[in-house]
């Protein structure tokens, strides 16, 4: 019973720690490349398809009632584009240096990143409402919408992005990623009702589904990492500053938060990123070595939410 507790208390951190120890080990041994050649395109594969079933069977527990649009949803949404503008204004000022304006670059992909599809998962462990998060979800990719043509252009001079392809990008991942399993959790809800009832009582599904997510991401995060041709102090403050940058959303989150009696899903809001279409965002149109940052951003917000389901699991609630 002890050991399950463990397990139930530090469940990401031990997610994190195999996938790190799985391609450490199957990436340095060499007898085992072939293994790791041939599961990496199975696991990556997998990684949608994993994200699909852990929304739906999140989306399956949601009561309409919960979805509509609350004060902090907008408060949250101008906090992080200022946010972003203002690291626009610092790589206008200091971006005469090349290393000094990647790693700025790397911070204000972090900042502008919309928040996670998966945030729900989390949320509902940590005892914060599904329902608002997926209503601040959508919000938040309409607003990555407008502000990435306006902002992108800034940051790199000559970039081409259009507000058509920004919307296009925005509304296909939008579409397959949080639309489509929450258009199919309700329709379940109404069709078969008895199959959900019963999806439902094991509350800890979707959670599962999402630590093995995790411990592939953690992965594939490493690899990018370790391949990077970036060395020295360059390649540690695009590994560090995404640390200052996820503690100050949590914090600016659960502050904000508070005074709507909601920091657990404000929190996780402004701080639970979607780096997957941040590293997209900053392949094609930014510096591509600046996509360390929201690749180590995934770890660090990880880290906050385990240590967040850690202190719940301990103490029961969160009070801030």
């Amino acid at each position: 019973m002890k050991i399950k507790s463990l397990v139930k208390q530090n469940s990401l951190f031990i997610a994190m720690a195999i996938g790190a120890l799985f391609y450490e080990t199957f990436t340095h041994i060499s007898c085992l490349n072939p293994v790791s050649r041939t599961m990496r395109p199975i696991l990556t594969d997998w990684l949608p398809v994993g994200l699909f079933l852990l929304l739906y069977t999140t989306f399956c527990k949601i009561n309409i009632s919960d979805m509509k649009p609350r004060a902090w949803h907008f408060v949250i949404q101008l906090v992080r584009t200022s946010l972003a503008a203002i690291m626009v204004l610092l790589i206008w000022l200091f971006g005469d240096n090349a290393d000094v304006k990647l790693i700025l670059e790397g911070m204000f992909i972090c900042f502008i990143c919309p928040t996670a599809a998966a945030v729900v998962v989390v949320t509902e462990k940590l005892g914060g409402s599904i329902g608002s998060l997926t209503t601040f979800t959508i919000i938040a990719n309409i607003v990555t919408m407008v502000i990435i043509p306006f902002f992108f252009p800034m940051v790199e001079r000559g970039t081409d992005i259009t507000f058509l392809s920004a919307m296009l990008m925005v509304l296909r991942n939008v579409t397959i990623v949080l639309v489509a399993p929450l258009f199919l959790a309700f329709l379940s809800r109404k069709i078969i009702p008895n199959f959900v009832n019963r999806l439902n009582k094991h509350k800890d599904f979707g959670f599962c589904i999402w630590c093995f997510n995790l411990s592939i991401v953690t992965g594939i995060t490493l690899q990018n990492i370790e391949e990077s041709s970036l060395t020295g102090w360059v390649l540690w403050a695009l590994l560090m500053a995404p640390l200052l940058v996820c503690l100050l959303q949590f914090a600016l989150g659960k502050f904000i938060g508070n005074y709507w009696n909601d920091s657990i899903s404000s929190g996780q809001a402004l701080g639970q990123k979607n780096t997957v279409v941040g590293i997209w965002l900053t392949l094609t149109f930014l510096n591509p070595l600046a996509a360390i940052s929201p690749g180590a951003y995934v770890l660090w917000q990880n880290l906050v939410n385990g240590w967040q389901i850690w202190y719940k699991e301990k103490h029961g609630n969160i009070k801030w």
